[in-house]
């Protein structure tokens, strides 16, 4: 192989964002998911003008945390953008913490986006990813690209049912041919999730917590059902109590949070049932011999496969890596484009 053969390989900077509401992948071309971080960016106002200080992980640190000068904020909501010129300068982080050099041509890049975003935000989506230097910005569907990402054959004419489950949106779709036959979008995810923690412990404790305690409560001892001896593990928290405003300790055991959970869990639950009863009856008996796949970072909540397949009578099976699953497919996409042109949107 000559130099010459491989220089696409050498200055190829194509590469596939999946743009989530809680964290932010970016896969390149021939290399894999090379960058995992917080869709966070913290910015200082001076003279009605944004100065970005800090990007990602950096930026996550400060959330909560902030004087009165400087703001820390998620551009992304629901899994589209809230904030556009905010979106634009992360975008434009990534971009360039991903090609450290410079390069000989502006990247192609394919974002996705949840299925149920409308055309305006949808474009919001293409401008930001052009206006931040790419040659060519195509979108795929969310449930697609999951999917492709866990490794389901959605090219065969059977059916396939994927639920994606990520920061602001899950996305329930039944697949078959490369394309959906019937999806829905719920803006429930884990964002809602941290809510209901929070409003759960000012409820019975009186106790306010931060968002970055409500995330770690969630992962550390979050789970979609009863514990078997009613209690479950435990763990500390810190907070402030709401009766004489004082910083305070408490304890939190895991039936608490699958009691504070109940009600995001029971949302997903009857999104996945209404999608059954929606798909053709053939399809239907395809997904009772596949089961359902769940992806997204969502799908790591304890016992939420269990909790489903009680709902369902259906297997239920979390993808092998849930949380990179949509950024995989998207940069699967990428890399077998011509095969699936048919699901990339260039130009809406």
């Amino acid at each position: 192989m000559s130099i010459f053969d491989k220089m696409p390989g050498l200055f190829s900077s194509d590469m596939a964002i999946d743009l989530g509401t809680a964290n932010t992948l970016v896969y390149v071309k021939g290399r894999g998911v090379i960058l995992s971080e917080p869709s966070v960016v913290a910015y200082h106002v001076k003279d009605g003008q944004k100065k970005v200080l800090a990007v990602g992980e950096d930026a996550k640190l400060m959330l909560g945390r902030t004087p009165g000068s400087i703001e820390a904020i998620r551009p992304m909501r629901d899994g589209v953008i809230a904030d556009f010129d905010v979106a634009e300068e992360m975008i434009k982080h990534f971009i360039r913490k991903v090609h450290k050099r410079s390069t000989f041509s502006k990247p192609k890049i394919i974002v996705c986006v949840p299925h149920g975003a409308t055309p305006v935000e949808k474009r919001a989506i293409r401008q930001s990813v052009l206006s931040a230097g790419a040659r060519r910005a195509g979108l795929i569907a969310e449930p697609i690209a999951a999917a492709i990402g866990a490794g389901m054959p959605i090219t065969d004419p059977t059916g396939n049912m994927v639920v994606d489950i990520g920061g602001g949106t899950t996305e329930v779709a039944v697949l078959s041919l490369g394309d959906i036959v019937y999806a829905r979008s719920v803006r429930v995810g884990g964002d809602r999730m941290d809510e209901a923690i929070i409003n759960y412990l000012r409820r019975q404790q009186n106790l306010l917590v931060g968002e970055s305690t409500a995330e770690r409560i969630k992962t550390s001892i979050g789970t979609a059902r009863m514990p078997d001896d009613g209690r479950g593990a435990s763990m500390q928290i810190r907070g402030r109590d709401l009766l004489n405003g004082v910083p305070k300790e408490t304890e939190i055991s895991q039936a608490q949070v699958a009691e504070a959970l109940a009600e995001p869990v029971q949302q997903i639950c009857e999104a996945v049932m209404t999608a059954l009863e929606a798909t053709p009856p053939d399809l239907a008996a395809d997904i009772v011999d596949r089961g359902v796949m769940l992806t997204g970072g969502g799908a790591l909540l304890g016992d939420l496969d269990l909790a489903l397949r009680e709902q369902t009578g259906l297997a239920v099976s979390i993808a092998d890596e849930s949380l990179n699953c949509v950024a995989l497919g998207t940069g699967k996409a990428l890399e077998y484009e011509k095969q699936l042109r048919h699901a990339i949107d260039y130009d809406s």
